[in-house]
């Protein structure tokens, strides 16, 4: 098992043994199988496989901690842990962890949508920061305008289950709206349709541009990890062992019902 808490230089790049959560320091947690840091960012791989994964600024990473057996069955609100190392100067969020796995496959799975386009989303839109507040004024995770998370019904955009539905429902609009044409969805999502339907496709922004090719990028990248890990051939079984039997010697009483020898019952020696 892996340290609770753990110095972000070096150490987060071992690999864990069993299922962790990072809590980042909005309060925001992520349930993940193993890590890896890869410049100014930790990949946090959220599939046993390592087919999806999401890549965190380390920075944003307050520790881990060992994901409980029951949250990790039921996907619900997870308390941050206490246990914090002395002389990290770490603190617990003061709001519940949420696992964001759960909370995106929740509203991915409502409105038919890619589980790692909607993080995708989230990635380039806020960077996994719940508080996050663009200079436009659009805010939390998936970024919501006010006027287009009241008529989403998201009656507060820094509750990160209600943003991400609300988001996760508005880029499932803009897909049917055009088509499924996922670079004019994307475009309006950052533009706004007007825009996209003025010039009749990708507007000729270069944030609009830069915000689509992110996406499509990072998605593109979970998409031809997943088909490297279904290619890959599957671990070579070990044939199961033969039973081994006993030769009751010549003349001896055979065992009595229901008595097991120590070999017969694999009990080791």
């Amino acid at each position: 098992m892996c340290a609770a808490v753990v110095v972000l230089v070096g150490i987060a790049s071992l690999p864990c043994l069993a299922s962790e959560l990072a809590v980042l320091r909005n309060g925001f947690s992520i349930k993940h199988e193993r890590r890896r840091v890869i410049g100014s960012v930790t990949r946090l791989y959220v599939s046993v496989d390592g087919a999806s994964y999401v890549d965190v600024p380390t920075v944003e990473i307050e520790h881990f901690e060992e994901a409980p057996a029951e949250a990790a069955a039921s996907g619900s609100r997870l308390p941050a842990s206490a246990r914090l190392a002395s002389g990290f100067g770490l603190h617990a969020p003061a709001t519940p962890a949420i696992d964001l796995n759960a909370v995106v496959a929740a509203a991915s799975g409502r409105y038919r949508m890619d589980p790692d386009l909607v993080t995708s989303v989230i990635k380039a839109e806020s960077g996994f920061n719940v508080r996050a507040v663009s200079p436009k004024g659009a805010r939390g995770l998936m970024q919501l305008m006010p006027d287009t998370a009241s008529k989403l019904g998201v009656p507060n955009a820094f509750d990160p289950q209600a943003n991400v539905e609300g988001g996760t429902r508005y880029l499932r609009e803009l897909l049917e709206r055009y088509d499924f044409d996922l670079i004019k969805a994307l475009a309006a999502y950052n533009a706004g349709p007007r825009r996209v339907e003025q010039y009749g496709g990708l507007p000729p922004y270069y944030e609009t541009h830069a915000y689509v090719a992110r996406i499509v990028r990072d998605f593109n990248k979970k998409k031809i990890a997943e088909e490297k890990a279904a290619r890959r051939p599957a671990p070579h079984k070990r044939p199961a062992p033969k039973a081994r039997t006993l030769t009751r010697p010549a003349g001896s009483s055979p065992a009595k019902t229901g008595s097991q020898t120590p070999a017969e019952s694999g009990s080791a020696q």
